[in-house]
């Protein structure tokens, strides 16, 4: 599942220089919102696995910014526990669009 841009977030409302140039953004879920301190974080990112064989871009690591809350968006992510929300453009930098989700590995810098 993948973020849409044209919305106002949790973080920052309806700010539009709260989106990366790049679109390589991402919502928060419960295990690092840390009540709302995750606002503006950066992470690197990678896929590990996918609800499709293959569908990880072998090698690619991303850093997205954390723009919103996951459980406040539009459409809340479809699994339990979900860590972080993608951008649509972060996702498709990382795996196939084949892919419903994604495991991924992330480090915050």
């Amino acid at each position: 599942m993948a973020l849409d841009f044209d919305i106002a977030t949790t973080c920052y409302g309806n700010d539009p220089s709260q989106f990366p140039s790049n679109n390589l953004f991402a919502a928060a879920g419960d295990g690092i919102w840390d009540n709302g301190a995750s606002c503006g974080r950066e992470y690197l990112v990678r896929c590990i696995s996918a609800s499709v064989a293959g569908s990880c871009k072998p090698g690619q690591t991303i850093q997205v910014k954390i723009v919103d809350y996951a459980l406040s968006t539009p459409t809340p992510p479809s699994a339990r526990g979900t860590t972080i929300v993608l951008s649509e453009t972060a996702f498709g930098s990382i795996a196939n669009s084949s892919a419903t989700s994604i495991n991924i590995e992330f480090q915050q810098v």
